[in-house]
Order: C-alpha cells, then structure tokens, then sequence
C-alpha cells in the first residue's frame, strides 16, 4: 500500500524532499500556523536515510515529533554513525525511541559515548553496550547513570566483572533503585540469604535482581512448596531455576520422572543438588531416561545417583560417548577401571585423551561416531 502511494506521489529527490518536508511554507508563516508535516514524508525520510522498509518506516514515524529541519535528525544520524551505528542496529535503535532524532547530540548523546569509552570500552565494545542497554541514551551521565553503576559494581565486586556483563548481558542497569535494593533486602533480611550467595546469583545473571519484588516472593513461595529449606546453600540457586519454569512445567517434569519409577522426594532431592535439571524439558527427560535405562541399562534410581547425566546432550555427549565404550568393550579394551561416570562427565580434550587417542590406529572409527 505504501509503495503504491509512492509512485503516486512522485516523490521529489531527496535533499528537495527535506525542504519540502521541513520546511514551514509562506501560507503557512503568514498565517501563523506551525509546521505539521505529512507522516508519509517522515517515512520517505527514514527509507532514505537509514534504509526502513516502507512498512517499518511508516510505524516508526508515527512516533516522530514534528521538525522543521533535518539539521538535528542529521547531525544525530551522523554522529551515530561516526560511532560505527549503522545499519541494522541503526534502525534497532530508531525504531526504539524514534524521538532521539530530535535529541542534540552534543547535550545528549556525546557524553553516553565519551562516558563508556572512558571506563575502557573500545569503539565497537561501546556500540554493543548501547545496544543491549539503549536506555543508557536517556540517563544523565552523572547523576543517573554513574550511580548505577557504582552500585552494579559493588554487587559484581570488580569493574573487569561490571564490563563484562554491561558487554554480554542486557537491560539490568535500569531501574536498579527501586528494585535491586528492595530485592537485594527481602532476601538477605526475611529469608536470611547470606549477601555472599547474592552476589554469586548476581555475577550468573544481573537481570534476576531487577524482577518485581512480588515476583521473587512468589518464587521464594514456590521453592517453599517444594520443601526446599531456606538455610540450605542451594535454596536461593532454586529460586533463580525457577524463573525461568512455570509450576505447570515443573508439574509436568515430577510426573515424567514419576513414570519412571522416581517419587516427588526422589526428584526433589536431586533438584537440591542440580537446580539446572529444572531446566531440561519433559520431551529431552523422556529421552535420556528412555537412553539410559534401555540402551545403557541403567537403573532408574542409579540414574538419580547421577543426575548430572541428565544436563548432558543426548545426541552430542551421551550417544556417542556410548558407542565408543561399545566399540571398546568389543575389541576387549574396556578395562574394570573405566567408569560410566567417568566416560560421560569427562571434558572433550580429557575424554579424547583417556578414551580414543590411545586407540586411534588399531581403532579409527572411535574418531567416527564422535
């Protein structure tokens, strides 16, 4: 629809359609009206200039405030790109707060820039924090946004730490004062989480401080249910696993492991001591444990025993770790000494070392099934 209302507007060239599109006409000046320029003309604008499909540009512009000229949107767009923002992340960016084009950038946007490269971001290091933390664009540099992170960095407990997470992580330097404290107190004061296994949560993944407070409560309340006690080590580590799980999947993962011959304490119990096993779904649960107990021969409560199996790859670790131990045990090498446990919990370079370089060249296909 918009293509076809291009051609039938026979758009002027570029730097005439910023004129025209900017600029306040004579009938307009005389009779005291302000610019109100067409939404199709901001459109054209962001195709032109930043490369939005027509459909992208059209949603974008409606949020566009009315300018008279392109001095600032260019000046903002040229210093974006003077900071390598092009492209994709360009328009990512727009497309977030389309208003920034009216922003000038030596007031609003050159100090967030300066500020990061002076805390020992590189250039491309700088754009990736932008982007995964654009709010940063709207904080000021000195009394919003170096706060913030003067308290991230005392919750990682190092600045190499802060960095690294402002690189990797996204969107947990916002709204930190109304969240992270409170948070940060109901777990240390009402559930008597030492601060210690806090700040480990933290340094895993930021974003689980900057939830709703009634949000961690209800998990606190979940991890309760499940007889999870508080003064265990591993309670806050369930918590955190549990964020990511609904009470119906978590239902559904007890009863997979029920139907095969596990109780709910069972599995409880190895939740205690791998809070990642929340994680694996009811489809790769049935897998392995259909794996393990057909093909290795494992007895379901011997698999509880080594419940680190189950956070393991079925098609990359577990299968072919397997077949190597038959391809051995067939060519009589499995020796007493080697161990299930052993074979499938090893890293790569450790397993490939005790398990198939000594035997590569009486036996090449180890290297195939692998």
């Amino acid at each position: 629809m918009f293509h076809s209302l291009v051609r039938r507007r026979a758009f002027p060239p570029p730097t005439q359609l910023r004129l025209v599109f900017f600029s306040t006409g004579a009938s307009a000046s005389s009779s005291g009206a302000t610019a109100s320029p067409d939404p199709h003309f901001l459109a054209e604008y962001l195709v032109d200039t930043c490369g939005f499909s027509a459909d992208d540009a059209s949603k974008v512009s409606k949020s566009f405030r009315r300018f008279r000229s392109t001095e600032k949107p260019d000046a903002v767009l040229g210093f974006f790109r003077s900071q390598g923002l092009d492209g994709a992340n360009l328009r990512k960016i727009i497309s977030w707060k389309p208003r920034l084009l009216g922003w000038d950038v030596e007031t609003n946007l050159a100090p967030k820039f300066n500020f990061l490269r002076d805390m020992g971001f590189s250039m491309s290091d700088a754009i990736k924090v932008v982007m995964r933390h654009p709010g940063i664009l709207s904080l000021n540099v000195q009394n919003t946004l170096l706060p913030r992170l003067k308290v991230w960095e005392s919750l990682f407990g190092s600045r190499e730490i802060l960095l690294k997470n402002l690189r990797r992580r996204s969107r947990f330097i916002c709204n930190n004062d109304n969240l992270v404290r409170p948070n940060l107190n109901f777990l240390r004061d009402e559930c008597g989480i030492p601060e210690e296994q806090v700040f480990l949560v933290i340094k895993r993944d930021p974003s689980f401080m900057v939830q709703n407070l009634d949000a961690i409560r209800a998990l606190v309340n979940r991890a309760d249910e499940i007889g999870i006690p508080r003064e265990s080590r591993m309670f806050l580590w369930i918590v955190f696993a549990l964020r990511r799980v609904s009470r119906e999947k978590f239902e559904a993962r007890v009863k997979i492991m029920n139907s095969f011959g596990w109780s709910n304490s069972d599995y409880v119990a190895v939740v205690k001591k791998h809070p990642t096993l929340i994680w694996v779904s009811t489809e790769a649960l049935q897998r392995k444990m259909e794996f393990l107990i057909k093909d290795v021969g494992m007895a379901p409560l011997d698999i509880a025993k080594h419940s680190t199996f189950l956070d393991l790859s079925l098609e990359k670790r577990l299968i072919p770790r397997f077949h190597v131990m038959e391809i051995l045990k067939s060519e009589g090498l499995w020796t007493s000494q080697m161990k299930l446990s052993t074979l499938f919990s090893l890293p790569g370079p450790k397993f490939l070392q005790k398990y198939v370089l000594p035997y590569k060249d009486k036996l090449p296909k180890l290297l195939e099934v692998l």
